[in-house]
């Protein structure tokens, strides 16, 4: 295990795992890693660990985790293992109950024949799961026993989604995912969401990555999925095998190039295909009949994804891909985007907000496609929706200004108005209608599709969309003049009295602890149990169907305002302030009245007490949570006194090229309860300044911006 997984372990830092190894003689050595990353044996921290009093006991999931991430083979190869194990204990647990009562040598020497018939019966003869031998197993023996009993904790399915989840947490750039909320909206707009209630379909994903899009799927009859790492084909095969009873075939090839379903007429295709590849196939597939509406150009990969999506449907079969924007627009493609229109096969362009998938700096694209059907007219209207302008999707418009980005978008409100934009289109938007459907002004438009036959076929959205009303009228705007009127008079009666000098004061005030006070730090509280401490996790946030508590973000603690994210739907629980947020089926932190939250990372000096308003949120990323003991602490003080700029300098250290705060080593003075009320609500009063501050800052900005929009549209008049 690496330091960064000690520094977990414990609850700590991963400073004070550096202390330790300087200060104490007898902590492990490192068995492997390098001079700059070493890795340490899992016994051997442990042992130091509970020796010291710093560790009372190894949770199971965290036990499992550090088998699989320290694995000799690598935690890919580990990864595949433990899910072939869930998957015998899933599908044949008697057999694994005999299993497990064998020693650790028996258990190499029988595991092998006895995975191989699961995972064929599961995934056929050609699956990509090799089967592990004696050898291979014989060092996998901690680690298949804690993943089955893991999974009589969480589930087989819940066991490895934590596994998978933590893995690609701990390597997020060696894998580019599509979150649950576009997942689930994909597949929703293919017609075979989770409620769509169809259980007798054929769906396929040619590039399938680790199958989360696959995974959005409901009751589908069969799934094929086919992805070129072979490490990542394995996962995706264990992934959907452990998560439905559907018939699942993959494939370990390159789709454009060893196409492995070449005969397959699919219900639904659904992908999220490698963007702005040179090296896709297209000097040797020229003559291929997949370029039925035109041969892509060397630079048109995704156009070449798009072509392979159709070839694989029925007739009327549909097809959702995740798309760059400059797809929608480059000179290079404008013949074969011309093509698609005029046949009929591109019926949606979808723009969704930036930061709803990686990358995460530019405003993607879902394109809606169907094959056209045996002697079907084309449809002669393309339906254009740009969800930024929609509610949810970030925009001034939308959700209030300011309010978008990664982790802050409403998936729940978006994916409502996108299918509902969608399906209206769908029904009535065929063959026989006449006119162009205007819909919410910026928001989405069914347009005739000779509008956009010209020079450049561009079909971004946001080109063909009338503007949104950002004016919206002068008693708007009336309305938000009066609300800043009232905030302004406010931020007056809270503006604090300038401070009288106090000689005593700055004479001590050089430092943190200062003489004034006898000190202590927050890890002393929290070990005398005054206070608990807890982090919050790394779990993919936006889900899908609005699924579990709200998040509360490290940028919703920055900005003062309310949680903004959501946490995967198998994440919620009642996990109080014992468990850590995270994804894979890690019990989130929820949040109470009265606790403190303090971001970890950027060196700023912020921390928040929680109100009723946020309470239940769960803890997102890089944020810390302190829960302070009522008898003990008044939370206002201990907020208060945390701001303290020399107190956050001396407890900040440098990570890469991001300052992280060691929360544990913050200082706080020792005070009788009566002078701590008395001092926390002078912290209050300054808070409440601060967000009316705040408060005026955003309505400022939105009634200058209401008023530029609304000069420019004609909404507002000028006297």
């Amino acid at each position: 295990m690496t330091a960064a997984g000690i520094a977990r372990l414990a609850g700590v830092g991963r400073a004070a795992v550096s202390n330790w190894r300087r200060r104490h003689a007898d902590f492990p050595k490192p068995v492997g890693g390098t001079e700059t990353s070493p890795t340490f044996a899992l016994d051997a921290i442990e042992h130091w660990l509970r020796a010291q009093g710093k560790l009372a006991e190894v949770p199971l999931r965290e036990r499992v985790w550090q088998l699989l991430a320290g694995h000799p083979a690598g935690a890919a190869t580990a990864l595949r293992h433990a899910g072939a194990v869930l998957l015998l204990v899933r599908h044949r647990p008697a057999a694994w109950d005999e299993l497990k009562a064998a020693d650790d040598a028996q258990l190499a020497r029988w595991l092998p024949t006895a995975l191989a018939p699961v995972l064929s019966a599961r995934l056929g003869d050609r699956h990509p799961v090799r089967v592990p031998g004696p050898a291979e197993l014989a060092a996998d023996a901690a680690l298949v026993r804690g993943a089955a009993e893991l999974a009589a904790e969480l589930g087989p399915r819940e066991a490895f989604e934590f596994l998978l989840g933590r893995h690609l947490d701990a390597n997020p750039r060696q894998y580019t995912l599509t979150p649950p909320g576009p997942a689930a909206l994909m597949a929703a707009l293919a017609g075979v969401g989770a409620d769509s209630g169809r259980g007798d379909v054929t769906v396929l994903d040619p590039a399938s990555g680790t199958g989360g899009l696959l995974a959005a799927v409901g009751g589908a009859r069969t799934v094929y999925a086919q992805e070129s790492t072979p490490d990542l084909a394995a996962v995706t095969a264990l992934r959907l095998a452990l998560g439905s009873d559907a018939r699942v075939r993959v494939r370990d090839a390159d789709s454009l190039r060893a196409d492995a379903f070449s005969g397959l007429a699919a219900d639904a295709v659904v992908c999220h295909p490698p963007f702005n590849e040179r090296n896709w196939g297209h000097d040797e597939l020229a003559y291929d009949a997949r370029w039925e509406y035109g041969f892509p150009a060397r630079t048109e990969s995704e156009l070449a994804w798009v072509q392979h999506a159709l070839a694989h449907l029925r007739d009327d079969g549909a097809a959702v891909l995740l798309m760059p924007p400059a797809a929608a627009a480059r000179r290079s493609g404008r013949r074969i985007r011309a093509d698609l229109l005029r046949r009929g096969a591109l019926r949606a362009v979808i723009a969704l907000p930036a930061g709803a998938a990686p990358p995460y700096g530019i405003p993607l694209h879902l394109w809606v496609l169907r094959r056209p059907g045996a002697g079907r007219p084309a449809a002669p209207h393309l339906l254009l929706v740009d969800a930024a302008e929609a509610p949810g999707g970030g925009s001034a418009a939308g959700a209030g200004a300011g309010a978008g980005g990664r982790d802050r978008l409403d998936w729940p409100a978006l994916q409502s108005t996108v299918l509902a934009a969608w399906r209206a289109f769908d029904r009535d938007g065929g063959p026989d209608r006449r006119d162009g459907g205007e819909g919410p002004p910026g928001v989405c438009r069914a347009v005739p599709v000779i509008e956009l036959l010209d020079d450049d076929v561009d079909l971004t959205p946001a080109r063909h969309l009338p503007p949104p009303a950002a004016g919206a009228g002068s008693a708007e705007l009336a309305a938000v003049r009066d609300r800043l009127a009232a905030t302004l008079a406010r931020t007056a009666e809270l503006t604090p009295q300038a401070p009288a000098a106090d000689p005593d004061a700055a004479a001590t005030a050089s430092g943190a602890g200062g003489g004034r006070w006898p000190m202590t730090t927050v890890g002393e509280l929290a070990r005398a149990g005054a206070l608990v401490l807890r982090t919050g996790g790394a779990g993919q946030l936006g889900a899908a169907g609005g699924a579990g508590p709200a998040v509360l973000t490290e940028q919703d603690v920055l900005s003062g305002t309310g949680p903004s994210g959501t946490l995967p739907g198998g994440a919620a629980g009642a996990a109080g302030v014992g468990g850590a947020a995270g994804s894979g089926g890690e019990e989130p932190v929820l949040t109470a009245p009265g606790d403190v939250v303090v971001p970890v990372l950027g060196g700023g000096s912020v921390a928040r007490v929680v109100d009723e308003a946020t309470a239940g949120a769960a803890l997102g990323r890089n944020l810390a949570l302190l829960r302070p003991d009522p008898t003990a602490l008044d939370p206002w003080f201990v907020a208060g006194y945390l701001r303290g700029s020399a107190n956050q300098r001396q407890a900040s250290s440098y990570a890469s090229t991001a300052t992280r705060l060691d929360v544990r080593r913050l200082h706080l003075p020792r005070l009788p309860l009566a002078e701590q009320r008395h001092y926390g609500e002078r912290y209050r009063t300054l808070a409440a300044f601060e967000e009316a501050l705040r408060l005026a800052g955003r309505l400022g900005e939105r009634l200058v911006q209401g008023l530029y929009d609304g000069l420019a549209d004609g909404t507002v008049g000028v006297e």
